[in-house]
């Protein structure tokens, strides 16, 4: 399973790469396994500050639904519009294509209470 180590996560199973200022946000590839099939990515925060960990959207499935929580408090610039037609790119590439949203940070140290990869592989059992 691929857990890119240059990456920040969460113990909710997202992903955040912060760079100039700006971060981007995902789903782990543990977790688009999990859901399985997704065919839905709803962003309810789109140009609202969103507070660590309060669901800025969901991420519809097959069978399931299930909440985006914000890894840090953040205002949201941009989601993906890529995955308005084509939603199981986060399948294909969660950490590439597969992005979710673009965000401002408030407080980039916020980053430092996050998971490593080391971290998060132990979280889910590699």
């Amino acid at each position: 399973m691929n857990i890119p180590d240059n990456l920040k996560y969460t113990n909710d199973h997202e992903w955040i790469s912060f760079e100039n200022g700006e971060a981007t946000i995902g789903i782990t590839e543990f977790a688009q396994r999990e859901l399985g099939d997704i065919v839905y990515i709803d962003i309810t925060a789109l140009g609202l500050e969103v507070s660590k960990d309060e669901v800025f959207g969901s991420v519809e499935a097959v069978k399931t639904v299930s909440d985006l929580f914000m890894p840090v408090t953040a205002s949201v610039s941009e989601m993906n519009a890529a995955l308005e037609g084509t939603p199981e790119l986060v399948n294909s590439d969660p950490y590439g294509q597969g992005w979710i949203i673009k965000a401002k940070l408030n407080d980039p140290s916020q980053l430092d209470q996050l998971l490593s990869a080391d971290e998060y592989k132990a979280v889910i059992g590699l």
